[in-house]
């Protein structure tokens, strides 16, 4: 296995036996750091340090990750034009802020034999979000609804 010192120089390949011999000699312990390699790489020092640091890193690496919520707008065929607009700002904003946007259209009753309205609204959110988002999953029929789902266009 080849061993790095517990000053982080190389100590060179050697056999587990002697590796194990020279942590004790050094007063520490021989951590294994990469099992899969050829051959494996081991590492002269504390078990505790050693945790803590990678403790640390999975810290920072959940810090700097940022988490995508899915938004929904929920509409209806009927819905009045100064609605189709507050809920387009509502999109816009969704997206400025980096999220999805599921839009959902219900239908009711009757409302189900004229789907063609549902899916008239659903292309024109489609294009009038065209410049700010893009389609990740295209208008699709799920029971009494219509279903579609944006992203930003910066995302990608």
């Amino acid at each position: 296995m080849r061993v790095i010192g517990a000053d982080g120089e190389m100590a060179g390949v050697m056999s587990v036996r002697e590796a194990i011999q020279a942590a004790e000699a050094a007063g520490y312990d021989l951590i294994e750091i990469s099992p899969n390699a050829e051959p494996p790489v081991c590492k002269i020092g504390d078990v505790g340090k050693h945790r803590y640091e990678i403790q640390k890193k999975e810290a920072a690496a959940r810090k700097n990750q940022k988490v995508v919520l899915t938004k929904e707008l929920k509409l209806r065929p009927g819905i009045e034009e100064h609605d189709i607009q507050v809920k387009l700002r509502s999109a816009r904003r969704f997206f400025e802020e980096g999220d999805k946007v599921r839009f959902t259209l219900q239908f009711r009753g009757r409302e189900n034999e004229h789907r063609e309205f549902g899916y008239a609204l659903i292309r024109r959110i489609k294009d009038e979000l065209a410049d700010v988002g893009k389609v990740e999953m295209d208008a699709r029929q799920e029971g009494n609804s219509i279903i579609m789902i944006m992203v930003s266009a910066k995302a990608h």
